[in-house]
């Protein structure tokens, strides 16, 4: 493919070289194996399917789906130590700006790096699916919203492009997403016995 006047050919169907009849994947880069039949005028606005030995996963949306276990495991290393104030009225409450510690900084820290992390990996996800032939991935800039929403419709396209593929990263979501919720109940059942027996006492009496 040669190069246009803006710079390299886009990904996009194009007549093949070989056969002018039918048309050929173009990556960027090079030449796929994905063949469809029909106009050029016609196919973007078509998805064709792809073939069965071409991958729908790739490293990119795994670490989408799993980084959010990082959160969790940042939320297992903080413990938070409070304190104890005396009000004007002479009651004993625990001071709410105890709870801005090291570790909760670093949770809110790295909520935002995984969410910018996130969308940087949709981005390499979406080019890659590109490059496979997928017309039109569910775009990246979804993923601003949440890597929730960019998975689901990711999958949804790819299940349209690889019949009975695609779908697998949907069900690691729903699986870290109840590993989330199991984990952030056991650490909000323990804090809260922990702090009910250290300060439950000084509070009430």
């Amino acid at each position: 493919m040669t190069q246009g006047f803006n710079g390299p050919t886009p990904p996009g169907w194009y007549p093949d070289p070989s056969n002018p009849q039918q048309m050929r994947w173009w990556d960027g880069v090079q030449w796929t194996p994905h063949l469809a039949q029909g106009p050029s005028q016609f196919m973007p606005q078509q998805r064709v399917l792809i073939s069965n030995q071409t991958p729908v996963y790739n490293p990119f949306i795994w670490a989408i789906v799993l980084i959010p276990l990082v959160s969790v495991i940042l939320l297992l290393t903080w413990q938070p130590d409070f304190r104890l104030i005396t009000t004007r009225q002479g009651a004993t409450t625990i001071d709410p700006t105890s709870i801005y510690s090291g570790g909760y900084v670093a949770l809110q820290i790295s909520g935002v790096l995984i969410w910018g992390v996130s969308v940087l990996l949709a981005y390499f996800d979406y080019q890659r699916l590109q490059r496979s032939g997928v017309i039109r991935p569910f775009h990246w800039a979804w993923c601003f919203l949440s890597g929730a929403v960019y998975v689901i419709g990711r999958s949804v396209i790819v299940r349209k492009v690889a019949p009975g593929r695609g779908l697998a990263p949907v069900w690691a979501l729903i699986g870290t997403v109840v590993v989330s919720l199991i984990v952030s109940g056991i650490w909000l059942a323990n804090f809260m016995a922990h702090l009910y027996s250290q300060f439950g006492y000084s509070i009430t009496a």
